[in-house]
């Protein structure tokens, strides 16, 4: 009955249009109010355990950062780096906005933040270049996924700190996928560039061409190397490094550049505060049903479920990523990893998974769900900024998400290529 009423709650709640973390932490306190009320005082105490975490202070730290480079305008120095290197191609605006992704994508580690950038930017010049308006859109919203798969990830962040996994690794794990993701997107553009009538760039740039964009985007290209060698190298911790990233960034935007005001700043920081405050919620919403889900122990129920279908480990894999991605259709990214992981965490371990290879795998599979509808995220920034429809988008991203899920499928099933990296640094 309890699971009833929860269920329930958490549903009613989103259809009426309330804020996920707000419906997550109400049905949560439903299940409890459900088990009696000497056990209402979990409530506030497992909101404040969900959060008192050393390495969730490193979020706040890396949004601000990317906020800061962004605001800056240093960013479109990527862009312009990217369109030197593969703008020559047919469909060229596409191919650069993948690799402009996966560059920008070590700055801020948000899909949302490279769907808003790119909306505002790559979207108009793409569609007076001669792309459709929803094929532009299409495009950015693909690549924006690299963004939380390339580290400094967010969402490696939550499930390192909640499951105990090295930060470090699933950092490194996740940069073969996210490039991957990047090869696999520019090969669908360019199997469909004739049939779509795609524009071709006007020819191979010149050494000198290629040589000033490297110049004008080179700080904000270091900015990632420069966290990645930090954290991988053993230098600094995820945290001690995302709050070194705010000082580069702060610098090379303030005084190499000179493109920040002290309006520019007041406004960075008033959107990494809305930004963090309400990641942190869910999390603290999330903690609340967490714990009445393990205290009645729903997960070893999944868990025996999965195990009763098949005690196969392929069809096992198979079974979560199912689950993760039918889910991701209708919930938050964040809500589902901080809920379902320490469900399916354990389910990975019984069948031989490496943490960090599961970590990275469950991670994607969200990933992925930011640009399906009908709650995708990155489908959502993109239509308020660029006022396309949603439909619209969808029709055009239809390839993209299968070539996508396909990478999935190989990262979940090929250990041996997502733990090559964070193997070869000891990770």
């Amino acid at each position: 009955m309890g699971a009833l009423m929860v269920a329930v709650a958490f549903f009613g709640l989103l259809a009426f249009g309330l804020p996920v973390g707000f419906a997550i932490g109400v049905a949560g306190v439903v299940g409890i109010i459900d088990m009696g009320p000497r056990f209402m005082q979990m409530v506030p105490d497992r909101m404040f355990a969900g959060l008192d975490l050393f390495p969730f202070l490193a979020m706040p730290f890396f949004i601000l950062a990317g906020e800061i480079m962004n605001r800056s305008g240093i960013t479109m120095g990527l862009v312009r780096l990217a369109d030197a290197l593969v703008g020559w191609m047919r469909g060229g605006m596409a191919h650069s906005n993948m690799v402009a992704s996966v560059m920008f994508a070590g700055l801020t580690g948000s899909a949302t933040a490279d769907s808003a950038a790119f909306g505002n930017t790559l979207v108009p010049a793409m569609v007076k270049g001669g792309y459709s308006r929803p094929y532009a859109c299409a495009v950015t919203a693909a690549g924006s996924i690299i963004g939380p798969t390339i580290p400094p990830s967010t969402l490696a962040i939550i499930y390192g700190s909640i499951m105990g996994v090295s930060i470090a690794g699933l950092f490194a794990a996740g940069i073969l996928p996210g490039l991957l993701i990047c090869a696999i997107c520019m090969t669908v553009i360019a199997l469909t560039a004739r049939r779509k009538g795609l524009p071709k760039g006007e020819g191979r740039p010149s050494l000198r061409l290629v040589g000033a964009a490297l110049k004008e985007g080179f700080l904000a290209a270091l900015l990632p190397v420069f966290i990645l060698g930090a954290i991988l190298g053993g230098f600094a911790t995820p945290t001690e490094a995302a709050a070194i990233a705010v000082a580069y960034a702060l610098v090379v935007g303030g005084l190499v550049y000179r493109a920040l005001s002290w309006r520019d700043l007041y406004e960075v920081a008033v959107r990494t505060t809305r930004i963090t405050g309400v990641i942190f919620l869910i999390i603290a919403s999330a903690s609340i049903l967490g714990w009445w889900m393990t205290f009645n122990r729903i997960p070893q129920a999944i868990a025996e479920g999965m195990l009763s279908i098949s005690d196969n480990p392929m069809v096992i894999i198979g079974l979560i990523l199912l689950l993760l991605l039918v889910i991701g259709l209708v919930m938050d990214i964040n809500a589902t990893l901080i809920i379902l992981a320490p469900v399916l965490a354990p389910l990975t371990v019984q069948i031989g998974m490496e943490p960090v290879h599961a970590g990275i795998m469950i991670i994607l599979a969200l990933n992925i769900s930011l640009m399906t509808p009908p709650v995708g995220a990155c489908l959502f920034v993109l239509a308020s900024v660029t006022g396309e429809k949603v439909e619209a988008i969808t029709r055009e991203l239809w390839p993209f998400i299968l070539a996508e899920v396909t990478i999935l499928l190989v990262v979940a099933y090929w250990s041996d290529l997502t733990l090559f990296i964070p193997r070869l640094l000891g990770l």
